[in-house]
């Protein structure tokens, strides 16, 4: 059946390890819209990261946030909606971490308004002047879509496996994508699915409706939901075991290659 609803990752997906989206995904995911059918951008990124992508790709319709923390109109560039995390939950989550795994540094990103960081956190990316460097309390005065916390001296996988005994899945949604020590951490029960799962039915769309693409830990949820889940070659050893395929990869058109059995790209 041809797919309703096409909701991808970006990183890693149809991102290419230069930082770009190749033509034929560019064609790809026009011919979805062409079609009729829903394009989603389900993204760990912040909405602030949107505005490259909504302009390479064209899509302006809306994208999924910060692992699900943030509905985001990429036309109107404002917060839809969005699903925080409770300022007294933050910090006794950070307390938590803290006491049992030594020398985290925390970061904080906020629905909309931008990104911070303690002194001792290292970002991995290039950051601006509206960055604010402050302690976590500091940091909180702001509505918090995600809490990331960086150990520099563990990878992801192990910092997340030591994290989910220290935090409930009661209180909080742990996940990583990334290779090197980063923890994500969402509001309960908050996931690019859960997201997802609400656009699609507000639209009248069910999970059957839904054909998905990721890399990540943070996409096994939306991987699982819909009706079918792909992976990308390139990914995460836990998200292709976790699939019914496995495509090319990012770098080689693997989403596309998959769209086009359904959506053919344009004659001009």
């Amino acid at each position: 059946m041809t797919p309703r609803v096409v909701a991808t990752d970006l990183d890693g997906t149809i991102v290419r390890s230069d930082g770009t989206i190749s033509a034929r995904t560019r064609e790809a995911l026009a011919a979805v819209e062409r079609a009729g059918a829903m394009v989603v951008l389900v993204t760990g990124r912040p909405p602030r990261w949107l505005t490259d992508i909504a302009e390479e790709t064209g899509h302006r319709g809306l994208a999924i946030a910060a692992n699900g923390a943030v509905v985001w109109d990429l036309h109107a560039e404002r917060v839809v909606a969005s699903y925080p995390l409770e300022h007294g939950m933050v910090r006794d989550i950070a307390a938590a971490l803290r006491a049992e795994i030594p020398d985290l540094g925390f970061a904080v990103e906020s629905v909309s308004d931008g990104f911070g960081h303690e002194p001792g956190y290292r970002p991995r990316w290039s950051t601006d002047d509206q960055t604010i460097v402050a302690d976590l309390e500091a940091l909180l005065s702001r509505p918090v879509a995600k809490l990331l916390a960086r150990h520099e001296g563990m990878t992801a996988d192990e910092l997340l496996e030591l994290a989910r005994g220290v935090v409930d899945e009661q209180w909080a949604t742990l996940t990583h994508s990334s290779r090197d020590g980063l923890l994500e951490i969402s509001a309960a029960g908050i996931t690019k699915a859960s997201t997802l799962t609400r656009l699609c039915a507000d639209r009248g769309y069910t999970a059957a409706d839904v054909i998905a693409f990721g890399d990540m830990p943070n996409d096994l949820p939306m991987l699982a939901w819909a009706g079918h889940g792909v992976a990308v070659a390139n990914a995460h050893p836990s998200v292709l075991a976790a699939v019914a395929e496995v495509t090319a990869s990012n770098d080689d058109d693997g989403v596309a290659m998959v769209l086009e059995r359904w959506f053919s790209p344009s004659s001009s």
